[in-house]
């Protein structure tokens, strides 16, 4: 069985946790010993990333690394498509995800304390140009639409923090119809759904203790 260590709020063992209930493995999660980034988890895991996967004597503290390993090594239920084009145009839409949304979405974290309205006013706005860039992707990137890819992992718990900090926050974003229909269909996906109903705890826990 793999071993993940987490903590509940990372968006990175969601996005994970969507390719691992895709690809029906079993796994078991820990917390990291002494806490996240602590010196006691850092000799284990030198990086102190958050996750890392144990697999016998493999170890990985990359999500987008776990999910390739995972890829290869269990090629069932595939989620890299076929071709040299399409597999380098999903690599692109997953790196938006993690060098574009969703620091866009880790920017607005601190502001759940400070309420400030002028930074508040800047990150939605940066969040909104992210959307028409990922509408752009969307649109043209050309990828399958019938399964679920190792690029749409990640963007199901990232979309579920912005509609919920839409609420929590009172700003609107301008959702594109291409993006809403993104997040429709990703909610279809068995393994999507069950991890978004796993992990809207860990996010209503962390606004009550934010908030």
């Amino acid at each position: 069985m793999l071993t993940i260590y987490n903590i509940p709020i990372s968006i990175y063992t969601a996005k994970l946790r969507v390719v691992l209930r895709h690809k029906g493995l079993a796994w078991e999660e820990l917390a990291p010993p002494g806490g996240y980034r602590s010196d006691a988890y850092r000799k284990i895991v030198p990086s102190g990333n958050i996750p890392t996967m144990i697999d016998g004597d493999v170890m990985l503290s990359d999500s987008e690394a776990i999910a390739e390993y995972l890829e290869e090594k269990h090629p069932e239920s595939a989620m890299m498509p076929v071709g040299l084009v399409p597999r380098a145009k999903a690599r692109e839409r997953g790196r938006f995800h993690d060098t574009r949304l969703e620091p866009a979405l880790r920017v607005m974290f601190p502001l759940l304390k400070t309420r400030d309205q002028g930074a508040l006013s800047v990150a939605f706005s940066e969040v909104n140009r992210h959307f028409e860039a990922l509408e752009m992707l969307l649109t043209t990137d050309g990828l399958p639409t019938r399964d679920l890819l190792l690029c749409d992992a990640g963007f199901a718990a990232t979309l579920e923090w912005f509609a919920i900090l839409e609420r929590a926050l009172g700003f609107e974003l301008t959702w594109p119809s291409s993006v809403v229909a993104y997040r429709k269909r990703l909610s279809s996906y068995p393994a999507v759904a069950s991890e978004i109903e796993h992990y809207r705890p860990a996010i209503r826990a962390y606004l009550n203790s934010e908030g």
